[in-house]
Parts: structure tokens; C-alpha cells; sequence
């Protein structure tokens, strides 16, 4: 390819990283928002969260992305451009799938720790922030990676719109070309390098945030087994002369 057509997809790329980053936070948002309101001791607080999250998981992307950027703007005379318009489809969408992985880690946390919470006279919110939310929060990572891998090849949905995104401009550099197997090669390619340094980004935030609660990984040092190597030489030698001794006694 020439160097126009490089800069085209490069360009394309970062319109994706946008893309995905400004609705990864507001799914971020909604997950947390959603989640916690699923587990509010009012009813009509977790009916109204619980309606919210089974619209938007049982509607296709797709769909909302039009319904978003071509039914909603003329109902209300506005329009949106097409990088806001994919990130509030994209980040309601995945957000109504992320609030189910908090309600679910909110539940497994032990019940004991609740009560703890009740016993030291905590309300409602400090139990949710000092107590529940900390043990929580690291279990929600292995699930949000997954979710936020989805949400990386969700925003190829976009180029509908005729968004300027990898996938949009990957299609306009094929028309160049008249060649598919090269730039969908490319493409296939540095969509795997974008989800291979979020997977490996949030491997190490999961490993960071159980170290902060004493839950990290424990490996014996070359030092302590040095030394424990040496303790059982020590021992065994003992009693190998203990042994030998008693013997000589007998005798």
C-alpha cells in the first residue's frame, strides 16, 4: 500500500481507540451505577435497573446504533455527530452487560462482611464503599476483559454511520486496491495487537488490585528456600549421627 492509504488506516485506528475508550468509560459508569442500584433494598430502584438492563441486552447493537444516530436525533430536532452517537449506543449496550457482572461479584462477597458492616454501625453507602466494593471490584475484572474485548469488535458496528474507524476505512482502502486478502489481513491483525495489550493491561490491574488486599500470588523466595534446603540437611544429619550413635550403643 502507499503511504496515503497507510495514513488513512491509521487514522481509522484512532478513531477506534477513541471510540473505544469514550464508551468503555460510560459503560463503566452505567455497569456501576446499574449494578448497585440491582441490589438497592427499594424495589422500584432495582425494577427500574433491572427493566434498563434486560432492554438493552435483548436489543442488537446494531440496531441501536441506528435507532441512536438516524430515529432519535429528528425526534427531538438535533443531530449527533457519528463518534457520539456510537459511543452512547455502544456504552448503554455493554453497560446493561457489565451491570450484571457487579450485581453478580456484589453478591458473592461473603455475607459476613455485611454484617460486620451493620455491626460497626455503617450505612448503607460506607458498607458499599469501605466493605463490599474493595472485595468486589477484583473479581469484576476477569469478566469486564472479556467485556471490553467485545466492546473493541463492537465498534466495528459504527462504520454504518460512515464513521472514519479501522473497519470503515479498511473498506475504502480496499476499494483503492481492489484487494481484500491484503488490508483485511492488516486489519485482522491490529485489532488482535489492541485486544492483546487490553487483555494483558487487565491482567496486571487484577494482579494490582489483589495484592492491595492480600490476595496476590505467594512465591517462595531462592532465599527462604535456601534455607529450608539447608534446615532438612541439617536435621537429616542429626539424625543419621543420632541413628549411628544409638546403634554403637547397642552394641
Amino acid at each position: 500500500m502507499t503511504s496515503g492509504l497507510w495514513e488513512l488506516v491509521l487514522k481509522g485506528v484512532w478513531v477506534t481507540v477513541q471510540l473505544l475508550f469514550l464508551s468503555a468509560l460510560l459503560a463503566t459508569g452505567v455497569s456501576f451505577v446499574v449494578g448497585i442500584a440491582r441490589t438497592h433494598r427499594l424495589w422500584i430502584v432495582r425494577f427500574l435497573a433491572g427493566f434498563y438492563t434486560e432492554v438493552f441486552r435483548g436489543t442488537s447493537a446494531l440496531i441501536m446504533i441506528f435507532w441512536v444516530f438516524f430515529v432519535l436525533p429528528p425526534a427531538f430536532g438535533w443531530q449527533l455527530v457519528p463518534l457520539w452517537a456510537g459511543t452512547l449506543a455502544l456504552g448503554l449496550t455493554y453497560g446493561a452487560y457489565g451491570a450484571e457482572i457487579v450485581r453478580g461479584a456484589l453478591g458473592a462477597v461473603d455475607p459476613a462482611q455485611r454484617e460486620g458492616g451493620v455491626a460497626l454501625n455503617f450505612t448503607p453507602w460506607q458498607r458499599m464503599r469501605k466493605i463490599l466494593l474493595p472485595q468486589a471490584v477484583p473479581e469484576m475484572i476477569p469478566p469486564f476483559s472479556n467485556l471490553l474485548i467485545e466492546l473493541l469488535k463492537g465498534t466495528a458496528l459504527v462504520s454504518v454511520m460512515g464513521m472514519g474507524d479501522l473497519t470503515f476505512s479498511a473498506s475504502l482502502v480496499r476499494l483503492a486496491l481492489q484487494e481484500s486478502a491484503e488490508i483485511f489481513t492488516y486489519v485482522l491483525l491490529i485489532y488482535f495487537v489492541i485486544a492483546f495489550l487490553l487483555t494483558r493491561g487487565m491482567r496486571r490491574l487484577e494482579r494490582d488490585l489483589k495484592a492491595g488486599l492480600g490476595q496476590g500470588p505467594t512465591r517462595p523466595s531462592r532465599f527462604s528456600l535456601k534455607r529450608d534446603t539447608a534446615g532438612l540437611s541439617a536435621s537429616t544429619t542429626t539424625g543419621t549421627a543420632g541413628g549411628g550413635a544409638g546403634v554403637g550403643g547397642d552394641s
